[in-house]
C-alpha cells in the first residue's frame, strides 16, 4: 500500500510542463480517484519509459520550450483548411530550426525526437529527413559532405522520388530510366510514359528543391537496376520548376493535409555522373559499373524510415489514442450497473475492458518492442556502412514484418478507441479522427502491408514446407508461391506476434528491482498473450497447439485480468506523459472536463462566427416566401 501514498502525494506534470502537485488544478473528481488508489509509482514507470530519469528530464524541459512558444500552438489546427494546415506546418518547421538553433539542439541529440513527439506530427518537411538519410546510407564520403551541409540548414529542401503512378512496393518493375553517356559525363533521366511519372513523394508538391530519384541505370544500353540520383527539380532563386521537370500536388487525402504529396515528370533531364549516389556502386568515366555487396542496398533507406516511422509516428499515436479513450471511460457516465447506483463509468463495462484494455497491454508491447528494433538496427546499420551486409537480409525482414504488424494492430487499435468514445470520438475535437487517418496511411506507405508481411515470410519454415511440395508436385515456383501466400502471411503475422510477445516478456523479467511496475506489466504482458490465443482461437485449436479445456483457461485468465489491469488503467495510460498540447483533444486533457471543454472549442469554429453565405443565397429566400401566418 506504500505505492499508494506515494502515488496520492506525488508531485504530477501539469500541460505546461512544469511539476505541480495534484491538487494544484482542478481535476474531475473520477479521473482524480483513479489516480489515487495506483498500485505503482506513475513518476517511476514514465522514467523506465523513457528509458531513464534523465531522459524524463530532457523531454519535459523540451516540451516546456515547445509549449511555451506560441509559433507552435494547435490551438485551430481542427478548423484549418488544407492550405492553412500546409502554411502552419512550413512555418512551425523554419521555427523549429531556429529555435533548435537558439538552444543548442541538434539533429544527432535526442532532444529532436522529443519536439517531434511535442509538436503531434505537424510539421513538414517530413520526407525532407528521408532525402538526407538515403545520402547518408548510399552516398560516399564527399557526396554526403557536398550535399548534407545545404539540407540541415533548409538552404535546400529534398524529397524521395521512388513511387510511380504505375509501380509502387515493385522496385524492379520502377520505369523512370537515367541513361549515361560516356562524352558528356552525364545521366539523363526520364519518365517514359504516364505510370513512371513519380506519385506520392511527400514534400514534392508545393516545397522541394532537390530529390534522390529512383530510376533504372542504363550503360550501353544494358539495363543495371535500380539507382538513386540527386537531382534539382526548382530552381532557387523562384522556386520555379527547371526545364524539363513538371511538378505539382497530388490533391486532398484523408489525412496529412499538412504535408504537399506531389507527382513528378522527368524529359530529358542531364545531370552529372556525380550526382549517381556511389557508396555502394559507381559508374566510372568510361563507363564501366563496379558494384559492392547485396542487391538489397536500395532497401536500406527504407529500412531506415521504416525503424523511424515506428517511433516518430506509429506507435505514439497508439499511446495516445488510448490515453484519450481510458480518460474519457473513467469520466463518461452512462446507464447503470446496479438500479440503485448512479450511472457507471463507462470503463467498469467489461465489453468497455475488452475493447481498451487489451490496446494498453499492446501499447505497452510496441513500445519495449521498438527499443530492441532501434538497437538490433543501429548494430547492423553501423556493420552495413563498414561494409559488412550480412545482417541486411534479417534487418530488411524484420522491419518489413514489424512495420506491417504494428500499424495494422496501431491502425485497428486507433479505430477502437474512437468507436469506444461514441459520438463524441467521431468529432475531431476529440484528436482521434486524426489520429485514426493518420494511421490509415501508415499502412500503405512504404510498402502495402500484405506485400511487406510476404517479405518477412519468405524466412518461415512451416509455410516453406507446402510450398516445395507444391514444386515437387510440377508447379512453377512462382505458381506456387501465389498459392501459399494467404498461408505466408498467416506465418508472418504469427511470427512477429510471438517475437514481440517474447521481447516483452524479457523486458518485463529484467525488472527484478521494481516490484510493484514489473508486478503490473507481467499483468499487461500476459493480456497482450491471451489477447493473442484469443483473438485466433481457430488456429491454436486448428494446429493443435491448445485443447478445447485449455481455451477454457485462456478465457478465463483474460477475463480476470481485465479487472485487474482495469483498476490501474488511468495511471498506466498517465504514465506515457503526453502533454495537453501534445494530445490536442478535448476528450482526453488532464483535467477531464471534456464538455466544457468540447464546447468551448466549438465556439472557436470560424462558422459560428460568421453569416452563413448558404442562408443569404438559399434558405432565406425560401423563409421569406412562407405564408405570413406562419
Amino acid at each position: 500500500m506504500a505505492a499508494k501514498g506515494k502515488q496520492s502525494q506525488m508531485a504530477q506534470w501539469n500541460r505546461s510542463g512544469y511539476f505541480r502537485s495534484s491538487g494544484s488544478r482542478d481535476v474531475n473528481p473520477d479521473l482524480q480517484a483513479e489516480r489515487q488508489t495506483a498500485s505503482f509509482s506513475v513518476e517511476r514507470l514514465t522514467t523506465i519509459l523513457d528509458g531513464g530519469a534523465d531522459n524524463t528530464r530532457t523531454r519535459r524541459a523540451v516540451e516546456a520550450v515547445i509549449h511555451s512558444d506560441p509559433g507552435f500552438s494547435r490551438e485551430n489546427q481542427y478548423f484549418q483548411s488544407q492550405n492553412e494546415r500546409y502554411e502552419a506546418a512550413v512555418r512551425k518547421s523554419v521555427h523549429l530550426k531556429e529555435k533548435m538553433h537558439q538552444m543548442g539542439w541538434t539533429e544527432n541529440r535526442p532532444e529532436i525526437k522529443y519536439c517531434y513527439r511535442a509538436l503531434g506530427g505537424d510539421l513538414a518537411f517530413n520526407v525532407h529527413r528521408v532525402f538526407k538519410n538515403s545520402i547518408l546510407a548510399l552516398g560516399t564520403d564527399e557526396q554526403i559532405a557536398k550535399w548534407i551541409p545545404p539540407a540541415d540548414k533548409y538552404h535546400i529542401i529534398g524529397t524521395y522520388a521512388q513511387t510511380e503512378l504505375g509501380h509502387g512496393t515493385f522496385l524492379r518493375g520502377l520505369e523512370t530510366t537515367a541513361v549515361f553517356d560516356i562524352s558528356t559525363q552525364e545521366f539523363t533521366l526520364n519518365t517514359p510514359k504516364i505510370s513512371a511519372m513519380k506519385w506520392w513523394p511527400g514534400d514534392l508538391g508545393r516545397s522541394a528543391t532537390h530529390a534522390v530519384v529512383f530510376a533504372q541505370l542504363y550503360i550501353k544500353g544494358k539495363c543495371y537496376g535500380l539507382h538513386a540520383f540527386i537531382l534539382q527539380i526548382r530552381s532557387l532563386c523562384d522556386h520555379s520548376p527547371v526545364p524539363g521537370v513538371i511538378v505539382g500536388d497530388i490533391g486532398p487525402k484523408m489525412n496529412f493535409e499538412h504535408i504537399d504529396n506531389g507527382y513528378l515528370m522527368l524529359q530529358n533531364i542531364n545531370i552529372p555522373r556525380e550526382n549517381m549516389l556511389s557508396r555502394f556502386s559507381q559508374v566510372l568515366p568510361d563507363g564501366t559499373y563496379v558494384k559492392q555487396g547485396s542487391d538489397k542496398i536500395n532497401y536500406l533507406t527504407m529500412i531506415v524510415t521504416r525503424v523511424q516511422m515506428l517511433w516518430t509516428e506509429v506507435i505514439p499515436m497508439l499511446l495516445r489514442a488510448c490515453t484519450i479513450a481510458i480518460r474519457y471511460s473513467v469520466v463518461r457516465r452512462q446507464s447503470k450497473l446496479n438500479p440503485s447506483d448512479p450511472e457507471a463509468k463507462i470503463l467498469d463495462y467489461q465489453t468497455q475492458q475488452q475493447k481498451l484494455l487489451p490496446l494498453l497491454a499492446t501499447a505497452y508491447a510496441f513500445h519495449f518492442m521498438n527499443a530492441f528494433v532501434n538497437e538490433f538496427y543501429n548494430k547492423g546499420y553501423t556493420e552495413i556502412k563498414q561494409g559488412n551486409f550480412d545482417s541486411l537480409p534479417e534487418l530488411h525482414a524484420l522491419t518489413s514484418g514489424l512495420k506491417a504488424i504494428i500499424t495494422d494492430y496501431c491502425t485497428a487499435g486507433a479505430e477502437v478507441c474512437l468507436r469506444a468514445c461514441g459520438g463524441h470520438g467521431y468529432s475531431a475535437l476529440s484528436g482521434l479522427p486524426f489520429l485514426y487517418t493518420k494511421l490509415v496511411a501508415s499502412c500503405i506507405y512504404e510498402g502495402e502491408n500484405t506485400v511487406l508481411f510476404l517479405q518477412t515470410a519468405r524466412l518461415l519454415g512451416n509455410a516453406a514446407t507446402k510450398l516445395q511440395a507444391l514444386v515437387q508436385s510440377g508447379a512453377e515456383q512462382y505458381e506456387a508461391w501465389n498459392k501459399c501466400t494467404i498461408q505466408l502471411v498467416q506465418a508472418a503475422k504469427a511470427h512477429c506476434h510471438y517475437i514481440i510477445v517474447k521481447n516483452f516478456i524479457d523486458t518485463v523479467e529484467k525488472l527484478k528491482n521494481e516490484a510493484e511496475i514489473q508486478k503490473i506489466l507481467k499483468h499487461l504482458c500476459d493480456l497482450f498473450a491471451l489477447h493473442g490465443i484469443f483473438s485466433n482461437t481457430g488456429d491454436f485449436l486448428h494446429a493443435g497447439y491448445i485443447s478445447g479445456d485449455q481455451m477454457d483457461m485462456v478465457t478465463a485468465s483474460y477475463l480476470d485480468l481485465l479487472a485487474v489491469i482495469r483498476n490501474d488503467a488511468v495511471p498506466l495510460a498517465d504514465a506515457f506523459d503526453f502533454t495537453d498540447e501534445s494530445l490536442n483533444s478535448a476528450l482526453g486533457c488532464y483535467d477531464g472536463h471534456i464538455y466544457q471543454r468540447l464546447y468551448e472549442w466549438a465556439q472557436k469554429s470560424p462558422t459560428n462566427q460568421q453569416v452563413s453565405r448558404a442562408y443569404a443565397r438559399y434558405l432565406k429566400p425560401l423563409f421569406q416566401s412562407a405564408p405570413s401566418k406562419l
